[in-house]
């Protein structure tokens, strides 16, 4: 069914975002962690709702591997299926971010214009986009699943920054690079500043 014929009415209920917030004593915001496979991106989530937690946050992490193990078991890697992947946890973050919950995504997100239609739909002041921007060289040494490999050698197809485009973002709130190890804590309380 076409949106022009949805026949369904967005309903309103008596608790709110703002009740949330208020209850959870934090806002919600959803971090948008966008990078290269093996950038760092899910360390840097674990690292960051660690840090979070000890201050008492309401978190979730959403990430890549996680999700397509579950929601999106049934996208493969091409440029519509990744589309899908991240429209997908553009809604999933944005009822977790109604529920009032600091919300941490780590995925690849190739694309700007997905990664911009995310920020619309959860709303700029809601939205951190930090760009983990580790040297190409630098993920593949790490290359933990041996992706990397099996791109270079054509058994991988379409992987982003070998056989598949990676977009940088064009303003995104925060540029880490993983491969300092100095730059991870002090990029920690950059990203807890900016909420």
């Amino acid at each position: 069914m076409k949106n022009s014929e949805n026949p369904f009415v967005y309903q309103e209920f008596a608790i709110s975002r703002q009740h949330r917030e208020k209850l959870n004593k934090h806002k919600g915001k959803v971090i948008w962690l966008t990078g290269l496979s093996g950038s760092g991106k899910s360390t840097l989530a674990n690292l960051l709702e660690i840090k979070l937690h000890k201050l008492g946050r309401h978190t979730y992490i959403l990430d890549g591997d996680n999700i397509r193990q579950g929601l999106n078991q049934d996208l493969g890697f091409t440029d519509a299926d990744r589309i899908e992947n991240i429209r997908r946890i553009s809604e999933v973050s944005k009822l977790m971010l109604d529920a009032g919950l600091i919300v941490i995504t780590a995925f690849i997100s190739p694309f700007q214009r997905e990664r911009s239609l995310a920020r619309t739909l959860i709303e700029k002041d809601n939205f951190i986009e930090v760009f983990v921007n580790t040297p190409l060289e630098v993920c593949e040494s790490r290359d933990p699943k041996g992706l990397y490999k099996k791109a270079r050698s054509g058994m991988l197809s379409n992987f982003s920054g070998i056989s598949g485009p990676y977009e940088p973002p064009v303003k995104p709130e925060l540029i880490i690079d993983s491969s300092k190890a100095e730059v991870i804590n002090a990029s920690i309380e950059k990203i807890l500043n900016l909420l």
